[in-house]
């Protein structure tokens, strides 16, 4: 889900045996269609639906607003960051078969470079800097809870675990989105992590390796000799960084046009339908040992994106 900015990293990450996670991970749901009955509630099985994009984003909003509530009444300020619109923080998987977007965006270069820019100016590092001594180790309190917040353990689906400092005004506005921090923490690092066990044999999938085929023919035809989504992210971007700062307008045009072939190619190949059935089938093989996490995840998710339309409005 997207994070709420910050001051300081509070989250750490203990290597047992993490698998590496492909670029792979959720490749079927960047799409702009095939969204609508996650969003309206139906679902065509019993478990409950995922998150779409937007949604999550609504959630991670309203996440800001009860921090920024919280620590408004322990005598701070606290900063919402809202500025990138709601198309502009979309993301970009590996199958982007959104034309329109990528003939506005490209693969959303433009908006990382201002993503980053916003991250590098966040006003609560700057504002925590300018207080006292004293009155900073009360912002840090406030905020999490400081030297003194609890710690979360998770364990992870490929092994290891990782860990979160939680309190203070965090953890008040992660318990009124979701009720319990410590099993949202728990399943969501559960349901995120899935993909790390499947990820290298989904990308092997004969299925799927005959979609990319196709999508890497018509790519072709359209004169983006590229073996797959990846490939030509990766091309885009080393174009990006030969050209560099003065030409950047020429480097944002060739972005755009990789991408809207990218994004065609994958329409007309169905690669986002298949490379959705496969993970699917991925998934489903590990129900057995992670389906009431995954499950109970979900039903956490629902109930915070429930509560945050009550919180804030979507983005426009």
């Amino acid at each position: 889900m997207p994070g709420v900015p910050g001051v300081r990293s509070r989250t750490v990450i203990s290597l047992c045996a993490v698998a590496a996670t492909a670029a792979v991970a959720t490749i079927a749901y960047a799409g702009g269609d095939g969204v609508r009955a996650a969003e309206d509630g139906r679902h065509p099985s019993s478990r409950p639906p995922a998150l779409t994009w937007q949604q999550e984003l609504r959630v991670a909003d309203a996440k800001q607003r009860l921090t920024s509530r919280c620590m408004n009444r322990h005598g701070f300020t606290y900063w919402e960051d809202r500025s990138l619109t709601l198309q502009e923080s979309r993301p970009v998987r590996y199958v982007q078969d959104d034309v329109a977007w990528a003939r506005a965006h490209g693969y959303g270069g433009r908006i990382d470079a201002k993503g980053g820019r916003i991250h590098e100016a966040n006003p609560n590092g700057t504002y925590r800097q300018g207080l006292s001594a004293t009155r900073r180790a009360a912002f840090d309190i406030a905020l999490d809870g400081g030297d003194g917040a609890r710690v979360l353990v998770a364990k992870l689906p490929g092994g290891g675990e990782i860990r979160k400092l939680l309190g203070g005004c965090t953890e008040e506005a992660e318990r009124e989105l979701y009720g319990d921090p410590a099993e949202w923490f728990r399943t969501s690092k559960t349901a995120m992590g899935l993909n790390s066990l499947y990820a290298a044999e989904l990308m092997k999938d004969r299925r799927l390796t005959a979609s990319v085929r196709a999508w890497a023919r018509c790519m072709k035809s359209a004169g983006q000799p590229y073996e797959d989504p990846q490939a030509a992210r990766d091309a885009v971007r080393a174009n990006t960084g030969r050209l560099g700062a003065g030409r950047a307008d020429e480097a944002f045009a060739a972005e755009r046009r990789t991408a809207v072939a990218d994004a065609t190619c994958a329409r007309e190949t169905s690669l986002r339908a298949v490379a959705k059935a496969r993970e699917t089938y991925y998934q489903d093989r590990l129900r057995d040992r992670f389906g009431e996490a995954v499950d109970t995840y979900r039903h956490l998710g629902r109930r915070a994106y429930d509560r945050a339309v009550r919180v804030v409005p979507e983005r426009t």
